[in-house]
C-alpha cells in the first residue's frame, strides 16, 4: 500500500476522531507531508518506538500505541495463561499525551485479559523497572521519549527481569505488528470498566516507598554527608520532568540540608519551556542552575532528564567556574569512589565486576583492573548490561557493583535493570560530600584520577541524517566502510578492525582473522597505532550515525590533539 493509500485509509477510518480527521484534511495535497507521515510504520526495535506526535502511520499517536500494545499483548499471551496472569506494569513521563498513551496501553492490555498495574501519575523510568521486578510482572511499558525534544514521545518495553526487551521479543512484536491491522485488530476495554473489573490497578505512594527503601540501601557512607551537611550546598534541576519529587526526597533522606532546586524547572511541563533540549548532556540547559549555584555558593550542580534515567553534573573548577563533567568522567569518578567506599565499609564483594559498553572510555577498565575489579564490555544499551549482570551472577562468576555508559546512564543495586538517575543522584551526592570532607571538589577528584590512572580524552560526534533518505545514507555509510576496509585513518595506521556484526577481528598487517566474544550489532571499531579507539555505529533511536573517539596519552594536551585530529576524519564521513 502506498503512502497515499495509507493516508486515505486513515482519513476514512471510523477509528479517528473528528479532530484527527481535520488534521489529516489540513495536509491534503501536501505530498511531501503525507509521504513523511505515511511512508512506513514506525520501526519497532529493542528500544520500542519513538517519534514525533501527530496523526500518521510513522508518528506517535493513540492508534500506533494501540497497535503496538495489541502486538505486545499477543506476544505475552503466547507465553501461556499463567505468564500473562502476572500482568504488565505501565508508567509514563511528563510529556504531552504521555498519560493518555499510558491509559490506552492499559486499556488494550485489559481488552486482551492481561491485568495491568498503572502508575497513578508520572514516575521515573527506574521505578517502572523496579515495579516489574517487585510485583513479578511478565512485562512493562513506559511512555516516554527520555531526553528528546518536546515534539517527541516514545513507547519503551520491558520484560520480566525489568530490563528493556531482548532482540528476539522485540522482533516478535514487530512481526505481529506487520500481521495486525492498525485499526480493526485492536481489542480494547473501557478504562473505567477495566478498573471496576480489577484488570487495571493503580500504583502510588506504596510503590514509591518500596522503591525508595531500595535506593537508600545504596548509601555507602552516611557519616561523610553528616560531616559536611551544615555547609555543603548543591543545586538540582529535573528539567521539568519526573525527577522533581523522588530525587530531592532521597537527598534529604541521605542527610543533605541544602538541596536548592531550580524553581522554574521544578514545574512539570512537557513543553520544557526553559530549555531548547531537556538533556543533561547539553551544558547550555543548565544556565538557570548555574545562575542559582553562583548566587547560593553551591558546591555542585545535578540535573536529571525528563524520565529521570540519565543524570548530569557540573562542578567548580580551580577558577570557581562551573564546568561540565562528561558521562565518561562521571562514571570513572563513581567507579573509583564506589570501590574505595565499599572497601572502607567492608561491603566490596569477593569477586566484584564493573560493566561498561564498548563505546565507553577505556579509563573505566584501568580504574577497575588497578583495584582488582573485573571489567566487562557489552553492546550499547542497558538491556545488554542487565543481561550480562544476570548471566555473571547466575553462573557465580562475580557480583556487579556498577554499570554505566558514556551517555549519562548509571545502574547500581539489584532492584532495577535500567539507567537510574534516582540512585545515581544519591551516590553522586554522597561522593561529592565525601570529597568535600577531604577538602576537595569533584574537579579535584577527577584530576587525581588522571594522575593515578593516566590521561584519557573522549568525544562523540553525531552525524545527523534526517529525512526520508536518512536511513539509506546511514546504511550506505556502514556498508561502504565494510566494502572498503580502512588501513589508515588521519595518517595513522589501523592495527585492528573489529566488526561487531559478525564478531570478527582483522589484523591489518597480516590479514589474519579471529572471532571475538561480542557479535550481532551493526558496529565497527578501529584500534589505532597511537592507542586510540574509533567506533562507528548507527543510533538505534535517532536518524544519525555516532562516531566515538576514545583517546589516551601522556598529558591532557596529547589526548586533545588526538581527539581533534580524528574528529576531522569523523566529520568527513558525512560527505
Amino acid at each position: 500500500m502506498s503512502c497515499f493509500d495509507q493516508y486515505e485509509k486513515w482519513r476514512n477510518s471510523p477509528a479517528l476522531s473528528a479532530k484527527e480527521k481535520a488534521e489529516l484534511e489540513s495536509i491534503r495535497g501536501d505530498e511531501k507531508e503525507i509521504e513523511s507521515r505515511f511512508f512506513a510504520p514506525l520501526e519497532f526495535g529493542t528500544a520500542g518506538l519513538r517519534g514525533t506526535m501527530c496523526v500518521g502511520l510513522h508518528q506517535m499517536n493513540v492508534h500506533v500505541i494501540r497497535h503496538a500494545t495489541q502486538a505486545f499483548a499477543e506476544v505475552i499471551l503466547a507465553e501461556g495463561p499463567e505468564a500473562a496472569a502476572h500482568g504488565v506494569s505501565v508508567c509514563f513521563d511528563c510529556r504531552h499525551h504521555s498519560q493518555e498513551f499510558a491509559r490506552e496501553t492499559a486499556c488494550v492490555m485489559a481488552g486482551n485479559g492481561i491485568p495491568v498495574r498503572l502508575f497513578e501519575s508520572l514516575r521515573p523510568t527506574p521505578e517502572l523497572s523496579f515495579s516489574v521486578r517487585e510485583y513479578g510482572c511478565i512485562a512493562g511499558v513506559n511512555v516516554t521519549a527520555s531526553h528528546n525534544p518536546k515534539e517527541y514521545n516514545g513507547y519503551k518495553v520491558y520484560w520480566a527481569d525489568g530490563a528493556q526487551l531482548p532482540p528476539h521479543h522485540a522482533a516478535a512484536i514487530a512481526k505481529k505488528m506487520e500481521e495486525l491491522d492498525i485499526f480493526t485488530s485492536i481489542k480494547r476495554m473501557d478504562y473505567d470498566a477495566a478498573v471496576a473489573a480489577g484488570l487495571i490497578t493503580l500504583m502510588g505512594a506504596e510503590t514509591d516507598e518500596k522503591f525508595l527503601a531500595n535506593v537508600m540501601g545504596q548509601v555507602n557512607d552516611r557519616a561523610a554527608v553528616e560531616k559536611v551537611a551544615d555547609t555543603f550546598k548543591m543545586v538540582y534541576t529535573p528539567f521539568h520532568g519526573t525527577g522533581y519529587k523522588l530525587i530531592p526526597e532521597v537527598l534529604h533522606r541521605l542527610g543533605m540540608k541544602h538541596v536548592i532546586c531550580v524553581p522554574e524547572q521544578m514545574v512539570v511541563d512537557g513543553s520544557f519551556p526553559t530549555v531548547v533540549s531537556p538533556n543533561p548532556e547539553n551544558p547550555e540547559g543548565f544556565y538557570l542552575a548555574v545562575d542559582l549555584a553562583r548566587k547560593e555558593g553551591a558546591d555542585f550542580i545535578l540535573g536529571s532528564d525528563p524520565d529521570a534515567d540519565r543524570v548530569g553534573i557540573m562542578v567548580r573548577d580551580h577558577k570557581g567556574d562551573y564546568i561540565t563533567i562528561s558521562g565518561n568522567q562521571t562514571g570513572v569518578l563513581l567507579l573509583d569512589y564506589l570501590i574505595g567506599a565499599k572497601k572502607r565499609a567492608g561491603t566490596l564483594p569477593e569477586h566484584p565486576v564493573a560493566l561498561k559498553t564498548i563505546v565507553t572510555t577505556e579509563m573505566a577498565r584501568k580504574v577497575a583492573e588497578t583495584n582488582g575489579v573485573t571489567c566487562c564490555d557489552t553492546f550499547t544499551g542497558f538491556k545488554f548490561m542487565a543481561e550480562k549482570k544476570n548471566q555473571l551472577e547466575a553462573e557465580g562468576k562475580g557480583k556487579v557493583i556498577f554499570s554505566y555508559e558514556e551517555s549519562y546512564g548509571y545502574m547500581m543495586g539489584d532492584y532495577v535493570r535500567d539507567k537510574d538517575a534516582v540512585t545515581a543522584a544519591l551516590v553522586l551526592t554522597e561522593m561529592a560530600a565525601w570529597y568535600a570532607g577531604q577538602g576537595m571538589t569533584l574537579y579535584d577528584a577527577l584530576q587525581k584520577c588522571y594522575e593515578k590512572y593516566g590521561y584519557y580524552g573522549e568525544k562523540t560526534l553525531n552525524l545527523v541524517m534526517p529525512g526520508l533518505d536518512g536511513l539509506k545514507k546511514m546504511a550506505a555509510l556502514m556498508s561502504g566502510l565494510r566494502e572498503h576496509p580502512l588501513d589508515q585513518i588521519a595518517g595513522v595506521d589501523v592495527l585492528q578492525r573489529k566488526d561487531y556484526q559478525d564478531g570478527t577481528v582483522v589484523d591489518t598487517a597480516t590479514g589474519g582473522k579471529r572471532a571475538m566474544e561480542l557479535s550481532g550489532s551493526n558496529v565497527l571499531r578501529y584500534e589505532m597505532a597511537d592507542g586510540t579507539s574509533l567506533i562507528v555505529r548507527p543510533s538505534g533511536t535517532e536518524p544519525k550515525v555516532k562516531v566515538y573517539i576514545l583517546a589516551n596519552g601522556a598529558s591532557p594536551a596529547e589526548c586533545e590533539e588526538k581527539v581533534s585530529k580524528y574528529a576531522v576524519w569523523a566529520e568527513s564521513l558525512k560527505r
